[in-house]
């Protein structure tokens, strides 16, 4: 059987994060790709210059037909600027019974801008935590979504995320990428095992990370969608966006925070 996921996002005008990163990202794994596109962004390597959201009702359509024809194995959730189109995804998800749901709660792009309303964010927690298997966020999303001031700590992060399952979240993958360690540390924290998974890899430098958290996420749910197991789809997600960091370098595009490369096992 066809693994399938789709993705409910933003789309990056430059490819090389939101809906773009991740069609790209369930490609590279052998995952069929379908999307729900929840706004339009004017944006390049060096920032956003302007969003155009899809109205609530489309967004909501757009998730509706593609779950009632296609076999969905997963979705993942990225942008969601407004409380409205987090309310009509939320329904979508709820009347089509959505699994294997990883939300990564996306507010600032890699140049700095905001991409969410600060009124959307409690909306985010309410209404999307309780129907995902997974949060994704960064240091600083985490800080934003739990009131906290951003940390670089390991147990730091975890009282973060052990907060976020508080309010609702069932996995939390915190993910260190934001960090200035030798290792780039992310924590998965279980609210019905009290498990601690610890994910680290080399941290790379380079100014290549522009839809670094997209692709990981939908990496994610790439693993989901062909029934790993949490634990293992995070490994394999965390693998395959180093990988695609490292190789980040042998493309050239853009003058500002470029592409990951996620071909870099084909081309």
């Amino acid at each position: 059987m066809t693994a399938i996921a789709l993705t409910v996002a933003g789309s990056d005008s430059s490819g090389g994060a939101g809906i773009q990163a991740d069609l790209k990202t369930f490609a590279a794994l052998g995952v069929y790709g379908a999307s729900a596109i929840t706004a339009i962004t004017a944006q390049n390597t060096q920032g956003v210059r302007a969003i155009h959201d899809v109205p609530p009702d489309i967004v909501e359509a757009q998730i509706d037909a593609v779950c009632d024809d296609l076999a969905v194995g997963a979705v993942k959730i990225g942008m969601l600027s407004r409380v409205a189109t987090i309310e009509a995804v939320a329904r979508a998800l709820e009347r089509n019974k959505a699994r294997n749901v990883v939300l990564d709660p996306v507010m600032v792009a890699t140049s700095g801008a905001w991409l969410i309303a600060p009124e959307a964010i409690a909306a985010l927690r309410e209404r999307l935590f309780p129907l995902a298997l997974i949060v994704t966020p960064n240091l600083p999303e985490a800080a934003a979504l739990t009131g906290a001031a951003p940390t670089l700590d390991e147990n730091d992060m975890e009282l973060q995320a052990r907060h976020l399952l508080a309010e609702g979240a069932c996995n939390v993958l915190v993910k260190g990428g934001h960090g200035n360690g030798s290792e780039s540390v992310d924590l998965l924290v279980s609210r019905e095992t009290r498990d601690i998974c610890r994910f680290a890899a080399p941290r790379i430098a380079t100014r290549n990370t522009h839809g670094t958290g997209c692709t990981l996420s939908s990496a994610i749910a790439a693993g989901l969608a062909k029934g790993q197991s949490l634990p293992n789809a995070v490994q394999q997600a965390k693998d395959y966006v180093t990988a695609a960091i490292a190789a980040a370098g042998t493309l050239d595009v853009g003058h500002g925070h470029g592409p990951l490369h996620h071909f870099h096992a084909v081309w």
